[in-house]
């Protein structure tokens, strides 16, 4: 009974290390308190978030992130968004779509064309333009005045885990015309 007690203890502790570790490092669950990226994740969902993922790969266009909020948005809650710009193209928005390099893309989860004009702007080295899905009730780079730098991602979200009836894995859904 003895050797019983000391196996499932050891398995027990062995279990709870791995999960920390697994959760500081690489996989890392977080709720989603606006509605900034409706009607792709809900309000209160619960996605899961890849940490380690852009350690060894740049984030790619239509790539759900999380992220630090820049240094001159007076917030400390970590924001949700699409990677739409990438360094050093060109981004114009007008007559509801938004223009890659004079290209349009195609946004299949957007809910409602775009409102409003931007650009164009050219994003800078190092540095990435995001969009909610929510376009135009969404608070982000159109908005900021700033670049979110690439140092201020904290990971890719890739999948929504709760509610049960809400699982999904997080498509890239972006394409050019």
């Amino acid at each position: 009974m003895k050797d019983f007690i000391k196996e499932t203890l050891s398995v027990f502790v062995i279990a709870f290390i791995l999960a920390m570790v697994l959760r500081a490092f690489v996989i890392e669950g977080r709720i989603i308190p606006s509605g900034s990226m409706l009607p792709t994740v809900q309000l209160q969902d619960r996605v899961l978030m890849n940490r380690f993922i852009y350690r060894f790969k740049e984030p790619v266009r239509g790539d759900v992130v999380m992220f630090q909020p820049p240094e001159a948005i007076n917030s400390t809650t970590p924001f949700l968004k699409r990677v739409i710009g990438l360094p050093g193209e060109t981004v114009d928005i007008k007559n509801g779509k938004v223009y890659i390099d004079g290209r349009a893309l195609v946004e299949p989860y957007l809910a409602e064309p775009i409102k409003y004009e931007y650009g164009p702007v050219v994003v800078p080295g190092d540095s990435l333009l995001v969009l909610g899905d929510n376009r135009n009730y969404s608070y982000d780079s159109h908005e900021w005045n700033t670049w979110l730098t690439r140092d201020r991602l904290m990971g890719k979200a890739f999948a929504t885990y709760w509610p049960i009836d809400n699982i999904k894995l997080l498509d890239r859904g972006v394409s050019f015309k």
